[in-house]
């Protein structure tokens, strides 16, 4: 799929379509259709360097296991994201080479007889405990009971009792999440066995570096995500490294969002609004969000970093009509309250944050960290709702005018009236939506290449269209005036 930002002096090759966004000519497409999440995590169990889908907290469990354990994060990024209320969630484990599976070798004698082998890499595999003796109801069989701490995961059966036998009931059990096995000497019969531990399984995130995290980027440039959240505060070097790839996706015509956050000192300092500010000086850009507060849920206190599930969750499943200002969210309290200055401070400087009002937590203003608008923009593009709006529509238009228009319609004065006409109708839709105002929006050819003196000539298969558009938005700020008789 091709598209992206143009220019006059810079023609694309690719077939597709390409819209620069000016602040006169903004839009919005239909409610609900950028919903997914990715969030990066590290984790003692699950698959590593692979998205897989989160359907709910109890999935997280029993994909990634629910444990902290060695500074893994899954559990609790993920149920926060999720918290938020996304369409879609993705997960993509990070984990460096020492990531390694743990394993037990169980014996015939003194020989070697079956080799079993943790599904995944991860620490949670030296919990495994296993349990061999002949069947209760008969003798010539053999029984593998596979434990987790004390609790019993699963039964295999071998029925003449040999590692040949043994091995293919652990592989062939749809129902096993937790092991493979290999026979090593195929007749033979393991030896009984009790609370036998696995062992050598490692997590591969204590020496984890910023380079297994830019490798991650590859592998989510061939992934369709909205909102991407990393799972901790990420230094300045591969903060930049990610909002240049966030940058470079959306000048490809992508419109994706980053959302990080800081540490839980960053949020507890008595600095914690300058911090928060000089962060999102550094990164000043309409696809990047920045939280600036951590948050407490059920007397766990969550860094911004972690925080930043969330609000990617949040973003992500709001509708386009809806906004992130002023939002209920479901947390206890803040891990540090900002002064009214403060969060006027964070209104100012593209600080996302969080804050008590005495009765329940809500996210303060639905802003990014674009604080000095680049040319064409204006202050719309500052808030999350216009860029998601910008972000919708051209991803729409992108998409219909690939399966519709491009290399199906003749350019001719007709084909250019049904392109101009479906533009309108999706327009029309967008209005009785109340996404963009009613009265104010209009598709036609730019008159700076079709007018009377054009600043360039259209190819043959080349079309120039102006979206002329009113971003509708929510009330924000109200002023009033009461007068006492």
């Amino acid at each position: 799929m091709a598209g992206g930002i143009w220019s006059t002096t810079e023609k694309s090759v690719l077939p597709g379509l390409y819209m620069n966004f000016q602040a006169a000519a903004a839009s919005a497409v239909q409610p609900g259709s950028r919903g997914t999440v990715a969030v990066l995590v590290k984790g003692n169990w699950g698959p590593e360097r692979q998205f897989v889908e989160i359907g709910s907290t109890a999935a997280i469990g029993l994909i990634y296991s629910n444990d902290g354990e060695g500074g893994a994060t899954a559990y609790n990024s993920l149920h926060l994201a999720l918290l938020g209320g996304p369409k879609k969630l993705l997960a993509y484990r990070v984990a460096d080479s020492a990531a390694s599976k743990a394993e037990l070798t169980l014996k015939s004698g003194s020989a070697d007889a079956l080799r079993l082998t943790a599904a995944y890499t991860g620490s949670r595999g030296n919990a495994f405990r296993v349990a061999v003796q002949p069947g209760v109801t008969d003798a010539a069989t053999l029984e593998l009971r596979l434990y987790e701490g004390a609790k019993l995961l699963r039964t295999f059966v071998s029925a003449d009792g040999s590692a040949a036998a043994l091995a293919e009931a652990v592989n062939a059990d749809p129902d096993n999440l937790w092991i493979t096995a290999e026979a090593l000497a195929a007749e033979s019969k393991p030896s009984p066995v009790s609370g036998e531990a696995f062992e050598g399984g490692a997590s591969g995130s204590g020496e984890l570096t910023n380079e297994e995290y830019i490798a991650a980027q590859t592998a989510l440039e061939g992934t369709d995500f909205d909102v991407l959240a990393l799972d901790f505060a990420a230094d300045s070097a591969l903060l930049q490294s990610f909002a240049g790839f966030i940058k470079r996706l959306r000048s490809e015509g992508r419109g994706v969002t980053l959302v990080v956050g800081g540490t839980k000192a960053d949020d507890t300092s008595s600095k914690a609004a300058e911090i928060a500010a000089a962060r999102s000086a550094a990164l000043n850009h309409e696809g990047i969000v920045n939280v600036g507060t951590g948050v407490k849920l059920s007397e766990i206190s969550y860094s911004s970093a972690q925080t930043s599930a969330y609000v990617a969750g949040l973003i992500a499943g709001q509708r386009l009509n809806e906004s992130t200002t002023y939002h209920a969210a479901p947390f206890d309290d803040v891990t540090r309250r900002w002064t009214r200055s403060e969060q006027e401070s964070a209104v100012k400087n593209g600080v996302f944050i969080l804050f008590h009002d005495g009765r329940q937590v809500k996210t303060l203003r639905g802003i990014n960290t674009l604080v000095t608008p680049g040319a064409g923009q204006n202050s719309a593009w500052k808030k999350i709702r216009s860029v998601r709006v910008m972000d919708a529509i051209s991803s729409d238009l992108q998409r219909t005018a690939e399966d519709s228009y491009i290399g199906k319609v003749n350019n001719t004065e007709e084909g250019r009236l049904a392109l101009i006409g479906a533009m309108k109708e999706y327009l029309t839709l967008l209005a009785q939506s109340g996404v963009i105002e009613a009265d104010g929006f209009n598709v036609v050819l730019d008159p700076a290449y079709y007018g009377s003196a054009p600043i360039l000539k259209p190819e043959a298969d080349q079309v120039f269209l102006q979206w002329n558009v009113k971003l509708a938005d929510v009330m924000e700020q109200l002023f009033g005036t009461f007068y006492v008789q």
